[in-house]
């Protein structure tokens, strides 16, 4: 709930910011000397020419196309609206700031309010375990360049990379019966993968990150329902970003894990559940993993970028290296079978989501999401007092809002409002002090009406958009 600066205060602050900025300019050359990766200097990947030739630059759809990327890249609307920056200190692990952090606390809770309602459990477990858990996941063997490792008491420990054998221990400390099947485990801890320098790229390609990551451990015969209600998810979740996405099948590879039978289960499985779930999808033959079939699910954002960001997993391979197992009979209790789990993500990464629901966007946050919900600007400084009562109402109902008592002509305020993003420019003047009302401007007014609403509708509004997800 900050106040918009005055010009000349915001003048000021310029002026003394561009004499630390040689100080920052200085570091930076000692840290580009020690090789430390900038990840605020970016070339977009459309700018380069795959086939070595620049020819096509000159056609003028490609130069469209390239400038509305460079604008809605979201490395430059970050910084453009304070949400978020890398610092050459820690390459790979993004700061997020205040406006930032709201959208990806808004992104979260609506992830875990969706667990709710689908019945998940959300666990919290440890970020670094030792190297032995890792040598019985096979991550040892298969990722360990990409892991970080820290001597502890003389003995190879690794940051978390992944979420799935940690849940594995809490599915297997203690007895399971197949009354408790399925089990739904969510965890937003975070994640470090070593990544190299050169692939970090501002929020999609990271060091440090947390995804919404959950592991269902569920029967066999369970497993078409689940894969079912996770694609139900998935579709509930993108309609409401406005994004549209393709599912693929990927089955069995010439190298696997497991039984024949199992396998050829399960994919019957995965496919009944596609086709009841009513959407399209391509089948990949022999593209699934080596520890079971999957269902890839690649996005498309307004830009028509395709972007692989959701994930359907199923495993049989860690059930079996952690030999996790549950009661399956009432009338023999000594008879034990191996859980199936599923590997789900819906977000991904959140970061990653963050960046492609900013460009997905344009930078223009819809109500629910927005970090910048609304202001209320005051026609003079008689009104002052009016203006700061009304931001801490809308506040005190749960929402995003600053106030502008500048002394500075109301149209000023208005369009440095717009610029900014906020959703809604709220003006109060001489009528709405006396009326207890104010007048309402979208963000993309165009000036033909500007109806005047009671603070209570204005609320009424503020809910009914975010119940919608508008």
């Amino acid at each position: 709930m900050t106040s918009l600066p005055h010009e000349e205060e915001q003048s000021s602050k310029d002026s003394e910011s561009s004499k630390g900025l040689e100080n920052y300019a200085h570091t930076t050359s000692e840290l580009r000397e020690m090789k430390v990766p900038l990840e605020g200097d970016f070339t977009l990947d459309s700018e380069k020419d795959p086939c070595g030739s620049r020819d096509h630059i000159s056609d003028p759809v490609y130069i469209k196309s390239t400038e509305d990327a460079k604008q809605c890249d979201h490395r430059l609307l970050g910084q453009q609206q304070e949400l978020f920056f890398c610092h050459p200190l820690s390459p790979g692990s993004w700061f997020f700031l205040p406006l930032g952090t709201r959208v990806f606390n808004k992104l979260m809770a609506f992830i875990k309010n969706e667990y709710w309602n689908r019945g998940y459990t959300e666990v919290i477990s440890p970020n670094m375990f030792n190297m032995k858990l890792w040598e019985t996941s096979g991550d040892v063997a298969n990722a360990k360049n990409n892991m970080f490792i820290l001597d502890v008491d003389k003995q190879e420990f690794g940051l978390k990379s992944m979420n799935c054998p940690g849940h594995c221990l809490i599915f297997q400390h203690r007895v399971r019966s197949y009354r408790e099947l399925p089990i739904r485990l969510a965890d937003f801890g975070i994640l470090h993968r070593n990544e190299p320098s050169d692939a970090l790229t501002g929020l999609t390609c990271l060091r440090r990150f947390q995804q919404d990551d959950a592991h269902i451990f569920c029967t066999k015969d369970q497993v078409r329902e689940e894969v079912k209600c996770v694609l139900e998810f998935v579709d509930s979740v993108y309609s409401k970003f406005g994004l549209t996405y393709e599912l693929r099948l990927s089955t069995r590879p010439e190298k696997y894990l497991g039984d024949l039978e199992t396998w050829v289960r399960v994919e019957e499985d995965l496919k009944k559940a596609l086709e009841e779930f009513g959407k399209p999808f391509l089948l990949n033959k022999g593209d699934g993993e080596f520890c079971g079939p999957k269902i890839d699910i690649t996005i498309f954002d307004a830009m028509k970028k395709n972007i692989q960001c959701g994930t359907l997993q199923l495993d049989f391979q860690l059930p079996d290296s952690f030999k996790l197992e549950y009661s399956s009979s009432t009338e023999d209790e000594v008879k034990r079978e191996r859980p199936v789990m599923i590997h789900r993500a819906v977000l991904g990464s959140v970061e990653h989501m963050i960046a492609i629901l900013l460009e997905h966007y344009e930078g223009k946050w819809p109500f629910w999401l927005s970090p910048r919900q609304a202001i209320v600007c005051s026609s003079s400084k008689k009104h002052h007092s009016y203006a700061e009562k009304v931001r801490d109402q809308i506040h005190e109902a749960g929402y995003y809002v600053d106030v502008d008592v500048s002394d500075r002509d109301i149209r000023e305020k208005v369009r440095e409002a717009q610029v900014a993003q906020y959703n809604f420019v709220l003006v109060v003047g001489d009528e709405e002090a006396t009326t207890g009302q104010v007048t309402v401007q979208l963000r993309e007014e165009d000036g033909s009406y500007f109806p005047v609403m009671s603070i209570e509708t204005l609320l009424d509004v503020f809910k009914l958009k975010s119940a919608n997800y508008l």
